[in-house]
């Protein structure tokens, strides 16, 4: 599927020292990477979908050692600065980042059942729900048995959008796009289940984020 724009909003990072810096990524590591520290399998492989900038997952990897890490994005430019954040961090368990769309049919059978850990950040608000259904089917069929889904963002909690900030940012998403904006957490939920995978958590975040953390079963 061809890679869909968003409003400059909501995805905003700009050159520093030869990387790239978003604000709202450094804002929600913190939280990203303790949230991990508690769900995450101590070892194993571990995937990052839309890596971004590379800030997060330099964060998760200090914070989870035992895991190798496999960020990806569909931008050369942010695969380019993931790099440069990995070097600077001087951390071996970070992999060079890879190419890879998510929402395209097919990723997970590359991957089959050797991913312990996968993880994604504010992304399902950029796609469409038919984009999210195909990354959530093909995430579990990279996992592992037992293997970790954490699907981190904003979400409509039961249909309704629950803040002024919330509204707002899901207006100009879905002007921007109509088929995009903000899934809701009981309909993702389902789709998680859906693609055999438990769901062991939704976990409140700040700025009225969810995570929501899935497993998938032993088979």
């Amino acid at each position: 599927m061809p890679v869909r724009s968003v409003p400059g909003s909501a995805s905003v990072a700009t050159p520093e020292g030869g990387k790239l810096f978003a604000p709202s990524a450094a804002s929600n590591r913190t939280a990203l990477v303790d949230l991990l520290g508690r769900v995450a399998p101590p070892q194993g492989q571990a995937l990052e979908i839309a890596s971004g900038t590379g800030q997060h997952v330099v964060g998760y990897a200090c914070r989870l050692p035992g895991l190798i890490w496999q960020p990806t994005e569909v931008d050369a430019a942010r695969r380019a600065s993931i790099d440069a954040y990995a070097r600077e961090a001087g951390l071996d368990n970070i992999l060079t980042a890879r190419a890879l769309d998510a929402t395209s049919p097919g990723w997970g059978r590359q991957l089959n059942g050797s991913q312990d850990l996968i993880v994604l950040s504010n992304l399902l608000h950029l796609i469409s729900a038919s984009e999210a259904r195909i990354l959530i089917s093909e995430a579990a069929t990279a996992l592992a048995a037992n293997g970790r889904l954490v699907i981190y963002g904003p979400f409509m909690r039961g249909s309704a959008l629950i803040s002024d900030g919330d509204r707002a940012f899901n207006a100009s998403l879905t002007a921007h796009d109509p088929e995009t904006g903000y899934k809701d957490d009981l309909e993702t939920i389902g789709w998680l289940q859906d693609a055999g995978l438990d769901v062991l958590e939704t976990a409140e975040m700040p700025a009225n984020n969810l995570a929501l953390i899935s497993k998938r079963s032993p088979i």
